[in-house]
C-alpha cells in the first residue's frame, strides 16, 4: 500500500470487512516519526457528548488491519 499523508485520511468511512459494519470517521493518525510511516488511524467511539468530549471508546486500528484505501472509504479487518 502507498505511503499516505495523515491528512488524506481525515473524513474518510470506515468500513470492517468482517462484517460490514460503518465504523465510523477517521478522527487522526499515529505515526512513527522515525520513519515517518502511519502506524495506525483513529476513529472515535460511538458515545459522544455533543461530539466534543470522548468517552475513551475512540478504535485505534493498525496500519496492518487496513486492507483497501478508496476516494471516501477505508476497508479494514477488524
Amino acid at each position: 500500500m502507498n505511503a499516505k499523508k495523515g491528512l488524506d485520511f481525515k473524513h474518510k468511512e470506515v468500513i470492517n470487512i468482517k462484517d460490514a459494519k460503518r465504523l465510523g470517521f477517521v478522527q487522526d493518525v499515529t505515526a512513527d516519526f522515525k520513519t515517518g510511516t502511519i502506524t495506525s488511524i483513529i476513529v472515535p467511539g460511538n458515545t459522544k457528548f455533543f461530539n466534543f468530549f470522548s468517552t475513551g471508546d475512540d478504535l485505534t486500528i493498525p496500519w496492518t488491519s487496513i486492507k483497501a484505501i478508496g476516494d471516501d472509504i477505508i476497508l479494514v479487518d477488524f
